[in-house]
């Protein structure tokens, strides 16, 4: 099984949305017992709290499931279990580097640097785009599974 993590700070917005799509896409593309998706926060804000409204709105307009979506914080022992460990921005990279102990590890990933446009992913919570953040992760996370299936030969 290879297994993604999708992290942002709050683990409400961008990497629940992220972790959606992704489970989405596999779904659609018939790799949901070869590929498992998780996301999580770099902080402890919001650990147990469901999806910001904005997520779960943009996910049902989509017709995407929410379900098992849930609040929780990277741990150290993350690092163990996935093998793409997938940020939203560059603050995030730092701190899953801050918080694992693995600095610029080929595990680390930031989204957007997988696409054409190479930034980070707005966080909604600050800008009320949600439709932005789910056009600019849709794109990634279709990249990210390109790069996995021609990594895994799946």
């Amino acid at each position: 099984m290879i297994n993604v993590l999708f992290v942002c700070l709050g683990n409400i917005c961008r990497s629940p949305m992220a972790e959606a799509l992704f489970r989405d896409l596999l779904k659609k593309e018939n790799l949901t017992e070869k590929i498992k998706a998780d996301s999580a926060a770099t902080s402890s804000w919001h650990i147990g709290s469901p999806p910001h409204k904005g997520t779960l709105a943009i996910l049902q307009k989509y017709n995407i499931s929410s379900d098992g979506l849930v609040g929780r914080q990277l741990t150290k022992n993350d690092f163990d279990q996935f093998d793409y460990i997938v940020g939203m921005d560059e603050s995030n990279i730092r701190n899953i580097s801050d918080i694992t102990g693995k600095v610029n590890h080929v595990k680390f990933i930031r989204l957007l640097d997988l696409t054409d446009h190479k930034k980070d992913v707005p966080d909604p919570w600050y800008t009320g785009d949600f439709q932005e953040t789910y056009e600019l992760i849709s794109d990634g996370c279709q990249s990210l599974l390109k790069k996995i299936r021609s990594e895994q030969n799946l």
